[in-house]
């Protein structure tokens, strides 16, 4: 691998199929469009990633929307695409347009294996035992230039007490499995904000929202959400670690707040949200 894997890691674009828009401010089609715009920029792309939350209503139409415009995207530049299932997604939807929720596809000697953290009807993430074992067969073998995992539900603690309460319940036993095998990097999304981790001794890299960029410094026991877009490029070399670019993406209504919530909001929204232990 003379030249290091190179993706465009895309995260949580929250599409409606009917025009909807998020929190009846964001039109998150324009939003994906600025977003590719700005990232045609980027020389040589060999995979995009889209890590979960793909689609706000779980419509066919959403995923149609996503798929005719990241795959011709990609289609350009000789990339390939992985989808992850989030909180956010139908899995009816997502399996009727974009297919299987797991899966595991090799770019340039890279296997790239995704897997589906979501939970139906909760917003927190978890990994059935029969995932993680399969999880676990796929690494017996080792990949000639090792392997990337994909989650919407990253396993690194987020920054704020209500997507606290949504995390990926028991990340310790995903960092188990994939310390089993090959695993250079994992993916993931659901936090609307960039951020990288060293989690057991595996790295974690945390894409920003198209739909929206979360407050990672909001005063503490509050949510807050601002309009703003963002993607990252991720370079993975044939040897060493991953290094990782996120990048802004200018809109007319950037910084505009979408939602302050308070503590007992926080709270009510985090009891009906996460799965109950």
């Amino acid at each position: 691998m003379a030249e290091p894997l190179r993706i465009l890691h895309l995260s949580d674009t929250h599409l409606f199929g009917d025009g909807t828009r998020h929190y009846g401010v964001v039109d998150t089609t324009e939003a994906l469009d600025r977003v590719l715009e700005r990232a045609a920029e980027v020389d040589r792309l060999d995979l995009v990633v889209c890590s979960g939350d793909l689609s706000d209503d779980g419509s066919p139409a959403s995923y149609r929307l996503l798929r005719d415009r990241i795959e011709a995207f990609a289609e350009v530049r000789g990339a390939a695409v992985a989808y992850a299932m989030g909180n956010h997604d139908g899995r009816a939807g997502f399996e009727e347009v974009l297919g299987s929720r797991v899966g595991v596809l090799d770019v340039r000697g890279v296997r790239v294996i995704r897997l589906d953290t979501s939970v139906p009807g909760f917003g927190s993430g978890r990994l059935e035992a029969d995932q993680l074992a399969w999880l676990r067969e796929q690494l017996t073998e080792p990949a000639p230039h090792g392997t990337i995992v994909v989650v919407h539900h990253p396993p690194t603690p987020a920054s704020s007490a209500l997507l606290a309460a949504l995390e990926l319940r028991d990340p310790r036993a995903l960092l188990d499995a994939c310390g089993t095998g090959d695993v250079r990097l994992i993916l993931g999304g659901h936090y609307h904000h960039a951020r990288t981790a060293i989690e057991q001794g595996l790295p974690v890299a945390v894409a920003p929202g198209v739909a929206n960029t979360s407050d990672p410094f909001a005063p503490a026991g509050r949510e807050r959400a601002l309009v703003g877009s963002g993607f990252a490029v991720v370079e993975l070399p044939e040897a060493g670690a991953a290094r990782v670019t996120a990048v802004a993406v200018a809109g007319p209504d950037d910084g505009r707040e979408l939602f302050d919530l308070g503590p007992d909001e926080v709270e009510r929204i985090a009891r009906s949200a996460a799965e109950p232990a």
